[in-house]
Order: C-alpha cells, then structure tokens, then sequence
C-alpha cells in the first residue's frame, strides 16, 4: 500500500488532566537532574559548560498541571496514523504529538512500549505526565512542559512524493519554534523523523533535546549502543564515569538487574554512528538511529526494586508489562543545555525500526561482538548513508507549508509572531489560533494597557520575557498590571522590584489574595517563616470572601492556595491557623490523597499520632506525587518512630538507597 496519513480516535481509560494551577509558578525548580558545583568541576570542561549554560529557575511563563487524580474513565482521544504495507504509527496532537504505538506489521509487534490507560503522574517540568511511546522532549532539562499539551499538525508533501505529518508548537521556556516531521517512505520499514528547532531572536539561546522511547522490559531485553562507558546518574544526584556493560559487579544493559531508577548516558566516540538498540532473548526489538548532530544516547532504568515496580504500577496498572527507556538527545548527557546562534537553527533526522540481531551473539559475554552483531543488522536494514540521504531529502521540504490542518495546538506562538513579525516557513502560527488566555496581552500590545478583568475569578497567565516585560512596565499601573509586572520581574531575578510591584498593585486591588500569594512566596524565599505564613493567611481568607461558587476555576484556586498556606503554617510552627485553613477547604478537596497526607502531617504537628496513623492504614494515593519525592517515607518515619514498623509496600517510591 501506499503510504497513508488519516484521522482517528483512540479510545483510552484515561484520568483527565484537569485544569491548571492559577498560581504562577515562582518557585525554584524542583528538578532530580542536578550536580552539585564542586561535582562538576571534575567533568570534562565542555560538559562542565552546557551544564552550567543557563538552567531554569523556575518554569514561567508555563503553568503547573496539578489538578489531575486516579479516576480513570474511557476516553476518546483525537489521533493521527501514518501508516505504510511495513508500519503503522499512532500520534496523539493533543499531548504533545506523542507516538502512542509503533506497529510492525510483518512480525504482529509493536516496537515501542504502549501505555493501555493514559495516567497522569508528576514527572514533567510543569508536573502531569504518562509513560510510553515516543515523546519530544524541548526545553529544558525534564519532560517537556507539552507532554499533556495540543500541538499543531498538518499533512505536509513527503520528499518521495508522497505524504508526512508535521507537529509544530512555540515552546514557550526558551521562547523557540520547532517542528517534528513524521515521514514514512513506501515500504519502508522505518519511520524517518525530521527535527528543526530555530531561534527567530537577536540573542543566544538555550536548546534541549532527548527523544524519549519508552522500550518493553523483560528478564532477557538487553539495550545496546557503541560505547565502552557512560555517565550513570542517580537519584543521589551524582554524575559518575562508569565503565559499560559492567558496573558494580551488574550487568546495567539490562534493565532489571539493577535495585534502583538511574540513567546511563552512553560515552559515543566522535565519528562513530548514532544508534541504540533495545532487543529481547530472541535478539528482536527497536532501534533508533540519527544523523550526527543528535550525539547523546541514554538509558534509563526503573530497576527490580520495590520503588522502580511501585512507579512502573503507578504509571499503568498492575499486571502490565514494564518499560525502560531509551533515549537521543543533542548533548552527551541531558543536564546540559546547547547554546543556538541568534538566527540559527538545529535540525536532524532520526529513523526508527525493527531490527533483530543473533541472540547468542546479542546476550554474549563478549559486550564488543554484541555491539558489532547489532550494528552490522543496522547497517544492512538501513545503512548510514541512506540516513544521511533522508535527511538532505526532507531538509529540502522542511519550509514547505502544511497542507490540511489535521490539529490546532497554543495561540502563543502566533502571539509572538504577531508581536515580532517572525517570518518561519513551514510552522505557522495562523492569528486562528488566538484564545481567551492570549486576549489580554493582545490587547497590551495593541492598546498599550492590559484590561482589567470583566468578571472576578482567579488571574490568567503571566508572560515574562523581556519584550512583555517591557510593555507592562509602560502601562498604566493598576492592579493586574502590577501583578503580571511582578512575576515578570521575578523571573528576570530583579526580586526586589518584583515584591515593589506586587505591594503597589496590592494598595488599590479589588482582589488582594493573588498578590498576597505572591509576596508570601517572596518572603519564604528570603527565609523569612511568620512574614510568609502571614500573608498565607490573609491571602487565604481573601480568596474565600472572594470565591463566586465551587466550580473547577475557583476548586482549583482553592485547593493550590490551600495546600500552600497549610505546608508555610506547619513550618512556622503555628498549627492552630494550618487547621483553620484546612477547614475553610471546599469538602471536594479534603479527600484528594495530597490532602489526605496534608491532614496527616497536620494531626502529626496537632501531636494526634493514631489518628495520622490512621489515615495511612485506611489508605490513600497522592496523585501528584513528584519524582524523586520521598515525603510519605519522611511522615511515616515520624508516625513509625516508637515501633520501627517498615513502610508499608504501597507508599513506597523510593528512587535511591537510604543513607
């Protein structure tokens, strides 16, 4: 058959997404993929320097996605297949252009690890996240900010004349366009994928990239790539030089040998081909391989541990086959971010694949002959110089403009185009695309005043790059203004006239509980408790004085503020005030497990241990739960702490040894 490109819906057990926090984002990230500075001045000085280059504080403009929960309902998701007589593959526009399914039809398999049930879990920059397939991680380091976001896509010309499906979106932590491009050649049995990555700015900006292919695990899956070492990357937040496949007395190419989560960024020689292989104890299964730009390869692992099998139920459901991952990425190692060249652009090509190597060889003790087997069947399915064909053939159609529109992703790229007049051939913003969150800031560009809000209810998104900065610092300074001011200033580090904005815009505002948020976040972050813990409070009482009704946007409002001002009073020691927020929470909230925990922590501090104790026996699931997080080992310690009884399997996500 020719090769195909429709619409479709997949249909999935699904736990909604649910809204997003109104709160903006202000604090420090809490991102796992960190070293220490004393660390990285052992690294290699390149290394050292990426590593170093421009990492995110927080991740404004972009808000967090945390009103998700475990209640999962058949869903109807929109779908994209491009499909040829070898492969069919599964996309899903709305969450982040997602690969669901890679299937080959010759063997009946599919290549990739295919989620049954879409569950949102914390694990993105901006918190929700699923597991599986193939995703596109831009940004910066972590799961990119549009794993559960629409992005863009078209039907676009093919470079054999056939038909491809581009994704595009603006990214909006570094302010940057890019497009993926979905090319399946007739009988072909590899997928091609075009990536361009562009920076319309007058500045340097920073670039990440790791293609993320969630793999099926099994006691004989091997992961292979050439290389002798790799940098392993634990939860304990250290990077180390360690020797490959063998490291600690384990084998690490397979996944389940290992106790605990960890990354292995493999140590590819300059010159040698790009590739990773995944294949089972019958040497079948999936490669990856790119042109050379893309230089990093990784692996990562869940590991046989009771944390790693409690993540790998978590992100599914029980009885499902695990997954490890594999990984591409533009650096060596994905703490590093690449400086891109005002007006300049990154692009390459990636093709995935079947590939079946000999097992004997492929499971060997000899790791050399095994990386050979698998790149000699790489070379014969699709050699090197076939790749680098593919890509100088879809460079050529890469500023080819989208046919049928097949999805509509944000309307912030066309409010920077709008903006700026970017000229970006092959992504366009269409003015279409403009929604209710982007009216406002229309109107400051165009009017030179942002509105102020027709109805009550809980702010819309700020913007902080220096242009929007800019405009709000010329308008004219009433509340909002001053609100949207602050944060934009808190993101340029500029903390003490951010906290000026907010006390101005505080003195005239009809609506006081946004900006007393704010200020309380300032003053935690400068160390001061009862300052931050009295503004809580007031903030608290202002929004429910304020609250119109119990709806999603104010349920929201309530539940984010809530949970902040009730963590900032048990920390100020002043137990009394945590409980009177706790009770003025809408009766929808207090079950939710994240608050289930609160209340725990709570009659822990109320000195009421049996009752804390009594919560964690009836049982409770903290949907948010953050990677890396270990606050139900730290509560339990503190309910534990006369018997010494272990945690119990259920709440244990532990991604690192104690100690």
């Amino acid at each position: 058959m020719a090769t195909t490109v429709r619409r479709t819906v997949l249909t999935l057990p699904a736990a909604a997404t649910g809204p997003e926090n109104p709160l903006p984002a202000l604090r420090p990230l809490d991102e796992m993929h960190v070293v220490d500075d004393r660390d990285r001045a052992g690294l290699p000085r390149d290394m050292a320097r990426q590593i170093g280059h421009e990492p995110l504080a927080t991740v404004l403009p972009v808000r967090i996605l945390d009103g998700y929960g475990r209640e999962r309902t058949s869903t109807d998701l929109d779908a994209i297949v491009i499909e040829n007589d070898r492969l069919r593959a599964t996309v899903l526009p709305g969450l982040g252009g997602r690969i669901h399914s890679l299937f080959h039809k010759p063997t009946g398999r599919d290549l990739v690890y295919t989620n049954p049930v879409l569950q949102p879990a914390d694990f993105a920059l901006n918190g929700a996240w699923f597991s599986g397939g193939i995703e596109w991680n831009i940004g910066a380091t972590g799961h990119t900010t549009l794993s559960c976001a629409p992005v863009h896509a078209a039907r676009v010309p093919a470079p054999d004349g056939g038909e491809m499906v581009r994704l595009w979106e603006w990214e909006r932590l570094r302010d940057l366009p890019f497009q993926v491009d979905l090319w399946l050649p007739e009988d072909s049995d590899f997928l091609h994928v075009g990536v361009r990555i562009r920076n319309p700015h007058e500045h340097p900006a920073p670039v990440y990239w790791w293609s993320n292919i969630a793999v099926p695990e099994g006691e004989r899956t091997r992961v292979l790539a050439p290389a002798d070492e790799a940098w392993h990357f634990g939860y304990e937040r250290t990077l180390t030089r360690v020797p490959m496949p063998e490291t600690g007395g384990v084998d690490r190419t397979y996944p389940l040998r290992s106790d605990f989560p960890a990354d292995y960024f493999y140590e590819v020689p300059d010159g040698a081909r790009r590739w990773i292989a995944s294949l089972d104890e019958h040497g079948n299964g999936l490669v990856q391989t790119s042109t050379d730009l893309l230089r990093g390869r990784k692996l990562f692992l869940w590991g046989s541990g009771p944390g790693g099998r409690r993540w790998q139920e978590w992100l599914t459901e029980p009885g499902t086959t695990g997954y490890a991952e594999i990984q591409a990425g533009l650096a060596r190692t994905q703490l590093e971010h690449v400086p891109l060249e005002p007006g300049g652009e990154f692009s390459w090509l990636e093709s995935y694949g079947p590939l079946t190597a000999d097992p004997a060889t492929v499971h060997g003790d000899d790791w050399a002959a095994a990386r050979a087997e698998t790149e000699q069947r790489l070379a014969a399915a699709l050699p090197r110089a076939d790749v680098d064909a593919a890509y100088e053939a879809w460079r050529r159609c890469a500023d080819t403009e989208p046919g049928e529109i097949l999805a509509t992703g944000s309307g912030w790229g066309a409010l920077e185009v709008r903006r700026a007049g970017y000229t970006l051939p092959g992504t366009p913003f269409a003015e279409s695309a403009l929604g209710e969150q982007q009216a406002p800031w229309l109107e400051l560009l165009e009017q030179g005043s942002f509105p102020e809000p027709r109805r009550v209810a809980p702010p819309g998104p700020s913007l902080v790059s220096p242009h929007w900065r800019d405009m709000l610092e010329t308008a004219s300074a009433e509340p909002l203004t001053e609100y949207h001011l602050g944060v934009a200033q808190w993101h340029a580090d500029d903390r003490a006239q951010a906290v000026r904005s907010w006390e101005r815009g505080l003195a005239l505002a009809p609506s006081r509980w946004p900006l007393l948020r704010c200020l309380a976040v300032a003053a935690q972050e400068s160390g001061q408790r009862d300052r931050a813990a009295d503004h809580y409070t007031e903030a608290f009482d202002d929004l429910c004085a304020e609250r119109r009704d119990d709806g999603e946007a104010w349920t929201a409002a309530t539940a984010a503020l809530g949970r902040e001002a009730i963590e900032a009073l048990l920390a100020a020691d002043r137990t009394a005030e945590a409980r009177a927020v706790w009770t003025g929470l809408l009766p929808a909230i207090r079950p939710r497990g994240r608050f289930r925990l609160l209340e725990a922590r709570l009659l822990l501090a109320e000195g009421d241990r049996p009752a804390a104790r009594a919560l964690f026996d009836e049982g409770f699931e903290v949907a948010d739960l953050r990677e890396g997080a270990e606050i139900l080992d730290e509560v339990w310690a503190e309910l534990a702490e006369l018997t010494g009884e272990p945690l119990p399997d259920v709440y244990n996500y532990r991604m690192r040894p104690r100690g």
